[in-house]
């Protein structure tokens, strides 16, 4: 793909409702060039290809838009990885990597780790408070949900924000157009990132702790005896993964759940002086800008949906974004509300086999945060609407469909005295 090309690409990625709009109202599927793939818009149809894992597989669910070149490529040869994971499995093995994983992010697991999601998000807060403005991404949205889900893992807060280094260094070398030597450095810290966890599963191989790299580890590779370097490297694979999925999307929702609540002042006021509607307000947050917009998925053999032909191998994009904009389904869904009076089921955290199995814990950290904003920051403001300029002239969202969310969100508000929390 071309300079050109990506620069289509992100215009789509940064934009992808008039898109949705478009194909909700075409006849059958629309094919999108930008994606290589057939855009499944509906909500309805989404649902149907949801319930049939059998005829739309998920072997190309994550399929990157930038493939490697062979320096970055010999880079990755010096770590562990390349495993199939929960997310591009089907069928058994799917149920195998999922199965520990829906035990070992049990609401028992949730309810454990929620002071600790409390605590961090206090301490992320005391630390820009007092000086009356704060870049919310880089100084809370990525910090918190890397935090929280390195210690259900079990990892130390240090290795927690390596690990989360690695994991994003990932997303960039697969989905972002860099130069060689920038994708043989990404290339390093997330052969970097794999160490770390290889050497996490190889001591709590021997020596078990109560937490989901011990759990996961004991589920996938029963006994007690040496991993083999393969076995080590599906095991680092699923992990890898699982800190992507669990950071990243969390961070995307925080971020954006804020930004369209400032944008119209009289919804954060709400939530203010309600905040027994924040949990309503997470599950409208999650529905109105999706952070995961959409997954692939590959044809297994030949079919018809919504009128469209699709031969066996063909692709389709599952856009669960344009689903939560459906109006069959969400009365007046270009907007934002988070006094909705019978908010539909939507697909933020996506549906049937593959649905979010963290979804929980995501939902948990929005609600932490709401509830601690509206209590220490209730006339925070977007900086740029301080400043007299439109809503969304700073913010910028970043160039992806898997966690769309702002680049950055720079906020304003009185600066906290000592002693005033």
């Amino acid at each position: 793909m071309d300079l050109a090309d990506h620069q289509r690409l992100d215009a789509l990625y940064r934009d992808p409702y008039p898109l949705y709009a478009r194909a909700r109202a075409a006849d059958g599927l629309t094919f999108v060039p930008e994606l290589d793939a057939w855009l499944v818009a509906r909500d309805a149809d989404i649902r149907e290809v949801l319930r049939r894992p059998e005829d739309f597989s998920s072997a190309n669910a994550l399929r990157p838009d930038v493939r490697p070149g062979p320096a970055a490529l010999a880079e990755f040869a010096k770590g562990l990885g390349g495993f199939r994971t929960v997310l591009s499995t089907d069928g058994e093995a799917h149920r195998t990597y999922r199965a520990p994983l829906n035990s070992g992010l049990s609401v028992a697991r949730l309810n454990a780790v929620l002071p600790y999601a409390r605590a961090r998000a206090e301490a992320l807060v005391d630390a820009f408070a007092p000086r009356g403005q704060v870049e919310l991404m880089g100084e809370y949205a990525e910090k918190l949900p890397g935090d929280v889900i390195g210690r259900v893992l079990g990892l130390t807060e240090e290795d927690a924000r390596i690990a989360v280094h690695g994991s994003r260094r990932a997303e960039e070398l697969l989905f972002r157009p860099l130069s060689e030597e920038e994708q043989v450095s990404a290339a390093r810290d997330v052969v970097a990132l794999q160490r770390l966890l290889d050497n996490y599963i190889r001591e709590r191989r021997a020596h078990p702790q109560d937490d989901l790299i011990t759990s996961m580890t004991a589920a996938l590779m029963p006994g007690t005896g040496d991993l083999t370097r393969e076995q080590r490297a599906e095991i680092v694979s699923q992990f890898q993964n699982l800190l992507i999925a669990g950071h990243l999307t969390t961070t995307a929702l925080i971020g954006s759940t804020v930004h369209h609540l400032l944008r119209d002042r009289a919804q954060w006021e709400l939530l203010c002086a309600e905040p027994e509607r924040i949990p309503a307000a997470v599950e409208e947050a999650a529905r109105y800008d999706t952070p995961i917009q959409g997954f692939r998925r590959l044809t297994t053999r030949t079919l018809t949906l919504s009128g469209t032909e699709l031969p066996a191998g063909t692709a389709v994009f599952v856009a669960y974004g344009s689903a939560n904009r459906d109006p069959a389904r969400h009365p007046d869904p270009d907007t934002f509300d988070v006094a909705r009076t019978a908010p539909a089921k939507h697909l933020g955290f996506g549906h049937g086999a593959h649905g979010c199995p963290g979804s929980h814990l995501g939902r948990a950290q929005l609600r932490v945060t709401l509830e601690l904003f509206t209590r220490r920051l209730p006339t925070v403001t977007l900086t740029s609407m301080r400043l007299g300029r439109a809503a969304d002239q700073q913010v910028v969202v970043r160039p992806t469909l898997i966690h769309r969310s702002p680049q950055a969100l720079h906020l304003t508000f009185p600066a906290e005295k000592p002693g005033e929390v």
